[in-house]
């Protein structure tokens, strides 16, 4: 293995820092987008508890909005609670591009490294064939080494950028994929709860 990448030449280098970075980023995100820590089952019930109990207070709110991202938007929707519907859904939407933003940490840069490595590649098979050629008008076609060695350069860039390349790709789209869904989610938690939000004043308009 050592041999391929001292074969493929000094491109070899940022093509493997990428594939370092890119598997790094792969594992962060997979333990930081569990569905545990993103949208935790018992933050809803334990949300209905409190509003049963009468202890939506602010170090309930606030320990709900440090508990997870469902839980931020959850909160900030009970901060504004007493206000109208157009208020509670802006503070909502708001918190939401927040929370999105956080989730998407590092996605940006797994992309980037998923468009860049193939062009490092690219540019190793120039390199390569760029010294193909300029063994030919040295030594001509009679020494193969000489020929091996920019062709081999060539293709072994070209498959290491596309070997980082692909699976960084598959788990960019993967991730932002997962993002959405878990976007879905909490907004419907966050319409139940303006619902409930909505009946509880409606209850307390009643004479």
């Amino acid at each position: 293995m050592l041999e391929i990448m001292i074969a493929g030449g000094w491109l070899m280098v940022p093509i493997i820092l990428c594939s370092i970075i890119a598997v790094a980023i792969v594992i962060e995100r997979f333990l930081a987008l569990r569905s545990s820590r993103v949208l935790p089952q018992a933050v809803p019930a334990q949300v209905k508890q409190w509003a049963q109990q009468n202890e939506l207070d602010a170090k309930h709110i606030e320990q709900l909005r440090r508990s997870s991202p469902l839980g931020r938007v959850l909160a900030a929707a009970l901060d504004n609670r007493e206000r109208s519907r157009e208020i509670i859904k802006e503070a909502i939407e708001d918190t939401g591009r927040h929370v999105v933003h956080e989730l998407e940490r590092f996605l940006n840069t797994l992309g980037t490294i998923a468009g860049m490595t193939p062009l490092l590649g690219l540019l190793g098979t120039v390199v390569g064939m760029i010294k193909v050629f300029s063994a030919i008008m040295v030594h001509g076609v009679g020494d193969p080494n000489q020929l091996a060695g920019g062709i081999s350069e060539a293709l072994i860039t070209t498959a290491a950028g596309l070997t980082v390349a692909i699976p960084s790709y598959f788990f960019y789209r993967y991730f932002r994929g997962l993002v959405r869904a878990y976007v879905v989610q909490m907004e419907q938690q966050a319409l139940v709860l303006m619902q409930a939000i909505e009946t509880g004043q409606r209850r307390r308009r009643q004479p």
